[in-house]
């Protein structure tokens, strides 16, 4: 299937994620973030992350309305909903909007009740403990 991944909260880290995807064909890949807001070490203030998230959300509409894939996935936008960095009321645009024939994938943590609530599938993934909450710091090889 033709692919669109759009990472909201990702840019200026490296992931592992982006070597595969590489190898895959028919995925276009967009890396449209400042890294995670609010954890230590991420030097950019809010307004950046919410400016680099508002144009994230519109690149997301443009894909989405394309017709050009048939799946379009939103990398960690519940996160960026959470932290304000776009608004409800523009993901339940993305949603309304969605061609009847185009997935649409929306991950993140903290899903808006609406937004579970217009979902034909949601998975929950239960944190059972995390070394962030201890202090450490993502590390090389294993968070990314």
């Amino acid at each position: 299937l033709r692919v669109c991944l759009i990472q909201f909260m990702k840019g200026d880290l490296y992931a592992g994620e982006i070597d595969g995807l590489k190898l895959l064909p028919n995925v276009e890949h967009h890396l449209t973030g400042k890294g995670f807001c609010g954890i230590r070490g991420n030097p950019y203030p809010f307004r950046e992350h919410r400016a680099n998230a508002q144009d994230a959300i519109r690149l997301a509409g443009e894909k989405i309305a394309s017709g050009a894939f048939d799946i379009v996935i939103l990398d960690e936008i519940n996160n960026t909903l959470k932290l304000k960095l776009v608004d409800l009321s523009q993901v339940l645009g993305l949603i309304d909007a969605k061609p009847p024939l185009t997935h649409l994938v929306l991950t993140g943590r903290d899903a808006h009740p609406e937004v579970i609530r217009r979902a034909h599938t949601v998975t929950e993934m239960l944190e059972i403990k995390h070394a962030f909450r201890q202090g450490i710091e993502p590390q090389k090889g294993i968070d990314y």
